[in-house]
């Protein structure tokens, strides 16, 4: 056994008193339900990059031999809960989904990133967190920490519901499974952001904080999406939320129909907000009559879109603009226009506040940066204005603009150009 192996294998003992008997785990297998939600359905958490390791067979395996069977014989002679009842062999041709029926190939990272199917034998989030990598290096960002950002469809939590409804109805009477609940399982977005947060950190040398760099990821699912909202239109109270929530006009009332998507990114997020709203607000009698039990196999798995930006940047302090008058002579002589052009210039006040937004900034700004913008702007040929006390501000510094904002919108864009080479 090598040294994955055995880290696998010591997890696994650790984890094992809080895992369903095998005959369950087997029925969880043979609807398609990969290794890494069956751990985080049954609250098991702190799981690392070794659960590639923990295939079905070895996973099986292990608890069956941890728990003595099949020589565990129940009460009543027989051997605890027929393994007949869940015959799925793991070794079998075809037994082995290559996307989860309930994360949808999330927690497998066989995830289409970019339209760029990219799967991975071993189902290492190391493919997602290479993948973020090298959006960082191409975008040429410096940071010093991140955050993260993830959009789920809502059939994800779906099909969380109803793997669960599935095994309460199966398996409630068992003692095992006697007083667990719903709300005792990790979802998908916790489990995927622990991951990738730990990958990552490792990776590029830095912790994940409540940094202004944020590094988002977005999946979607069209066509598990599609059935979700075809299987909630015949729910009574679906039409009624989207008047409430003034986005009738934004879903798709034929969508069965004509198998038509939303577009837009804030569109889709509108409506995943409505359709959570209203699963929430279901009764589990309402959803199992609406919903398959336990959630279908799929042969496809969410599409993954990486972005990465900074939060805007603020940097602020007083602009001091200057009049220039002109009096020249009026004779002409030859077409010529003569005589000595006199110039006065004068400071107007003590100098008024200013913000300058930087959007996505690829490097935060230092101290020596901003007092090099403050020189260029200071030390330019066109003396249209000059900046004191130049810093980097918090965006509560907005107040600080309500005065003479329309007068300084032209030196505001003056300042920007220096803003913009400088930092982006």
């Amino acid at each position: 056994m090598d040294s994955g192996e055995e880290k696998a294998t010591t997890f696994l003992s650790r984890a094992a008193s809080s895992l369903p008997p095998p005959h369950a785990i087997r029925d969880l297998l043979s609807h398609g339900v990969c290794v890494r939600c069956i751990f985080r359905l049954f609250g098991v958490s702190e799981y690392d990059d070794s659960c590639p390791l923990l295939k079905a067979s070895t996973l099986l395996s292990l608890l069956e031999e941890q728990r003595n069977i099949p020589n565990a014989i129940s009460e009543n002679g027989s051997i605890a809960n027929d393994l007949t009842q869940c015959p799925y062999d793991p070794h079998a041709s075809g037994n082995e989904q290559p996307y989860c029926s309930v994360c949808l190939g999330i927690l497998q990272f066989t995830n289409g990133h970019d339209q760029d199917l990219r799967t991975c034998e071993s189902n290492s989030v190391s493919v997602l967190t290479s993948a973020i990598t090298e959006i960082l290096k191409k975008e040429a960002h410096q940071i010093d920490g991140f955050s993260i950002e993830i959009s789920l469809p809502p059939v994800v939590s779906a099909n969380d519901r109803a793997i669960w409804l599935y095994m309460k109805g199966r398996y409630a009477s068992e003692e095992w499974f006697i007083g667990k609940l719903l709300s005792q399982q990790i979802s998908v977005k916790d489990a995927l952001r622990s991951l990738v947060t730990t990958s990552l950190e490792s990776c590029l040398g830095v912790k994940s904080s409540s940094s202004s760099f944020r590094i988002r990821l977005t999946y979607i699912h069209e066509e598990a999406s599609s059935k979700l909202q075809c299987s909630m239109q015949k729910f009574h109270g679906f039409k009624r939320r989207k008047t409430e929530t003034n986005c009738k006009e934004r879903m798709v009332d034929d969508l069965c129909g004509k198998n038509e998507t939303i577009s837009g990114e804030f569109h889709r997020c509108d409506s995943d907000a409505v359709v959570h709203c209203t699963l929430n607000a279901m009764q589990d009698d309402a959803f199992s009559e609406l919903f398959m039990l336990p959630p279908e196999k799929t042969n496809n798995g969410c599409k993954l879109t990486i972005s990465c930006y900074r939060l805007p940047v603020y940097i602020g302090g007083r602009y001091l603009k200057f009049s220039r008058r002109v009096s020249q002579s009026r004779w002409m002589i030859e077409d010529e226009r003569m005589g000595e052009a006199s110039v006065e210039v004068r400071m107007l006040g003590s100098g008024r506040p200013f913000l300058v937004e930087v959007s996505n900034a690829r490097v935060m700004p230092s101290m020596v940066n901003i007092q090099e913008i403050a020189d260029k702007i200071n030390n330019s040929n066109d003396k249209y204005v000059t900046v004191r006390n130049l810093k980097l501000v918090g965006s509560e510094a907005w107040n600080l603009l309500r005065e003479g904002e329309a007068e300084k919108q032209m030196y505001l864009i003056f300042i920007c150009i220096f803003m913009e080479k400088t930092f982006t």
